[in-house]
């Protein structure tokens, strides 16, 4: 794995703001970089591949033990959504997507540092806006992407179910928002009929006890990108159980979305190879550890601790629910610490996107860094 700088091409923005990113800086600093690259070999995106099939098979384990052993309460879920969740597992109500972010320079195994499993975001980025500067940049190359295939693959799967789904995300955030457009386009491309709103325009007919659209038309399926943690929490939230829509993630997922599944996962694999030691806040760790609420987004409320050294974020996420996990370094390229996004689409491998920072914690404007492999 080597970090090559690169200069830009001379009308890059142009070039991703074609292919659907309009959010490339944020807040006058470049978010999507091509000023630089990641290089990996075959070997290495096939330890990749593997690493994110075999986290994905434990995660599927860990949600059947979290129910059998019935540690909702541990993971702060309320106690009337857990059957609500536990039928939607029965079910095995299809998943779309997730990402697994990993520590690691290329060598040994990738460290599972945590789950984006409920609304993973930099999708666009990866799964398109970096295939096109790689036939720009090397077309001789490849990359570990079939993030856009997949996904197609997927919605023409689960049309057989659901012909049609509405697609609700924020509104206020260009980045959501342009995931979330992407998501449908493809959706669309597979021949979905689609409606898009913003979340706070869901509607409840409380006659008919159903969820509707703007133009009173029934939500018999939803795609949100917004955590289950805070659909849970809005007004309508209870009504799910009643209602019942198709939900895409669905309500299963929220048991591996919060950083709880972090020490369930180590201590039922203990010692795995591409897991960190972590306890829940009342076993605090010896050592470096990094302290994380169990729920958080975007590096806040992040505190790393090495000795008597502690660098830490603030944000909106702190209180009394954390977990603790053991440090690992992230690689450093001349004070550039990337985070490997490692996707699952469908249950399958299907890419990497490449964040990175000054800091060793990644935030939301942490800058995107696309990669290339060759042949060993």
């Amino acid at each position: 794995m080597q970090r090559i700088a690169l200069t830009p091409r001379t009308d890059w923005q142009q070039r991703v703001e074609a292919v659907g990113m309009n959010y490339h800086t944020l807040d006058g600093d470049a978010y999507w970089d091509e000023s630089a690259c990641y290089r990996f070999t075959t070997n290495q995106i096939d330890v990749l591949d593997d690493a994110t099939a075999e986290l994905h098979g434990l995660c599927l384990k860990a949600v059947q033990a979290i129910i059998d052993r019935n540690l909702f309460k541990q993971l702060l879920i309320p106690d009337w959504a857990v059957p609500y969740i536990v039928d939607s597992w029965e079910r095995r109500a299809p998943s779309v997507y997730g990402r697994f972010d990993l520590a690691w320079d290329g060598s040994g195994q990738p460290k599972l540092l945590e789950y984006n499993a409920d609304t993973p975001t930099a999708l666009l980025e990866a799964g398109v806006v970096q295939w096109f500067w790689l036939r720009d940049c090397f077309p001789d190359a490849d990359q570990f992407n079939s993030i856009h295939e997949k996904l197609l693959g997927f919605w023409q799967h689960y049309r057989q179910r659901q012909p049609s789904l509405h697609f609700a995300g924020v509104d206020t955030s260009d980045e959501d928002s342009g995931n979330l457009e992407y998501l449908r386009d493809t959706a669309v491309q597979a021949g979905l009929q689609t409606q898009r709103l913003a979340i706070d325009q869901i509607g409840w007919d409380a006659g008919k006890q159903r969820f509707v659209d703007l133009r009173n038309n029934p939500i018999r399926a939803l795609f949100k990108l917004y955590p289950w943690e805070w659909l849970l929490h809005e007004e309508f939230g209870p009504y799910l159980p009643q209602a019942r829509p198709a939900m895409l993630e669905p309500p299963w997922k929220l048991l591996l979305s919060n950083k709880g599944i972090l020490p369930i996962l180590w201590e039922l694999f203990t010692d795995h190879p591409n897991l960190l030691p972590a306890n829940f806040a009342d076993q605090p760790l010896l050592g470096n550890y990094v302290r994380k609420p169990l729920y958080s987004r975007e590096g806040a409320n992040i505190q790393i601790r090495r000795g008597s050294s502690v660098v830490e974020t603030d944000g909106s996420y702190g209180g009394a629910a954390y977990i603790y996990q053991r440090h690992t370094p992230l690689p450093d390229f001349a004070g550039n610490f990337p985070v490997i996004g490692s996707w699952i689409i469908a249950g399958q491998p299907a890419g990497i996107g490449i964040r990175e920072d000054k800091t060793e914690i990644t935030g939301n404007n942490s800058r995107f860094i696309p990669h290339y492999f060759v042949e060993n």
